[in-house]
């Protein structure tokens, strides 16, 4: 048996040591056989001629079937021949584990064979062998790593929060109701509550990176029923802007790691990561409503923006200002949610946004009413009843910074910088109102 304790990635691979993947390619002439090694770092040829190996290897060799599972011990040189630089000659195989079937889609040669995204997301775990997909979801892990740090240097504290809450944080209509031992919770629409109870703790900056659910009937390339919401929340803040601060120093740290510890994968893709232009701009709602009426397009007044009036904004912007990136701020009351905190002299106004990357709304923040009356008041002008938020506002009862924050989809965020049109392709196991497998 081969000791798999020697073995090496293939990128590695020098001298005599032990190579294991799966079989990528088998080609057999008369009296050679080439066999393709992939592994999550490369490609490598392993030639054997017949008469230099064992007939009992050559045979083996020859026999493999693709996508296999294989171990080769031999001696791995530069190669001027072989296509892939690297070329190993065996002296020993092991099938670590057979492959029974042929693929069911085509995973690498997508310039011959176009597989449909619904069929690649049900056998996932062959797509994902596609070195461009596998690319996505390292460059995504990167993107983890460098907000982790970010947040960090910042002196946020990494906080867990639970997933099963008693009351929707968002809109009733929009959860996922869970028996929890007789009595209905829900599955987190985000950690928003909890965010805030942290600030009444007087933990003053709190982070989070973890799933949240939305029940939302959505078939479009831009939503998901489960997503990874990147979190966090600040206290002593004079206003929104200094969230929005925040959140341009954190895509543009993202940016850069990206760019410098991705290269080899930004290349498989063949994506250059552009980097962030700051201060991005600020376009409060009112003046969003003026360019879009001026280019022809009428927005619904005193409400969010559709994604066609985002996408139309965001063509503006570039063309205006030369940005892909920019704040839609000073949202209108009607359409956010009861917490959210209102300009004092305008209160048809709030201190909140949403950042715009590519058409793409990306992020939500804003600051918080940190006062219980004024609190208790906006909840029953939303139609709320205060007894049924009472874990809530108690939170508010003896005394809490003012406060604010954010929360932006991990794959919304990778999209926008990879330029993924389908947030699909963005997302490890997607959820959506019909997909619950694999």
């Amino acid at each position: 048996m081969i000791d798999l304790r020697r073995r090496v990635l293939v990128k590695e691979a020098r001298g005599d040591v032990v190579v294991a993947g799966f079989v990528h390619e088998v080609r057999e002439l008369k009296n050679i056989v080439f066999l393709i090694l992939r592994d999550s770092s490369g490609f490598i040829q392993i030639t054997a001629k017949r008469g230099s190996v064992p007939d009992e290897l050559f045979e083996s060799l020859r026999k493999i079937k693709r996508e296999s599972v294989i171990a080769v011990k031999g001696n791995v040189f530069q190669s001027s021949i072989a296509k892939l630089g690297l070329e190993m000659e065996p002296r020993d195989v092991e099938v670590l584990c057979e492959a029974v079937e042929q693929p069911a889609i085509e995973f690498y040669r997508t310039d011959i064979i176009k597989t449909g995204l619904d069929k690649r997301l049900r056998y996932r775990f062959l797509d994902l062998r596609n070195p461009k997909v596998a690319s996505i979801f390292k460059i995504q892990s990167t993107i983890c790593e460098a907000l982790d740090s970010f947040f960090r240097e910042k002196c946020f504290r990494e906080v867990h929060t639970s997933k099963l809450v008693a009351q929707a944080t968002e809109s009733g209509a929009n959860v996922f109701p869970v028996d929890y031992f007789g009595r209905k919770v829900f599955l987190a629409q985000s950690p928003q509550f909890y965010k805030q109870m942290l600030m009444a703790a007087g933990f003053e900056r709190v982070f989070e990176i973890g799933p949240v659910f939305r029940a939302e009937k959505h078939h479009t390339p831009r939503h998901l029923c489960e997503y990874v919401s990147i979190d966090f929340e600040m206290g002593y803040i004079e206003s929104d802007e200094d969230v929005i601060m925040i959140i341009e120093e954190m895509i543009s740290a993202v940016c850069q790691v990206v760019s410098r510890k991705c290269k080899e994968e930004l290349g498989i893709l063949n994506v250059e990561v552009e980097p962030i232009k700051t201060p991005i701009p600020r376009i409060p709602m009112r003046e969003a409503y003026r360019l879009l009426e001026a280019e022809g397009f009428k927005p619904e007044y005193m409400e969010d923006l559709n994604p066609e009036g985002e996408r139309r904004l965001s063509n503006i912007v570039e063309r205006e200002y030369g940005y892909t990136q920019f704040f839609l701020s000073e949202f209108p009351w009607k359409p956010r949610p009861f917490y959210t905190m209102r300009i004092e002299e305008e209160p048809e106004w709030t201190r909140s946004f949403d950042l715009i990357w590519n058409g793409l709304e990306v992020t939500t923040g804003g600051q918080r009413e940190h006062r219980y009356r004024k609190l208790v008041d906006q909840c029953i002008e939303k139609g709320l009843n205060p007894e049924d938020l009472s874990f809530y506002l108690e939170f508010f009862k003896c005394g809490i910074p003012p406060h604010g924050g954010s929360g932006t989809g991990l794959e919304r965020l990778t999209s926008s910088i990879l330029k993924i049109e389908n947030v699909r392709e963005a997302t490890l196991i997607p959820r959506d109102p019909e997909r619950i497998l694999p």
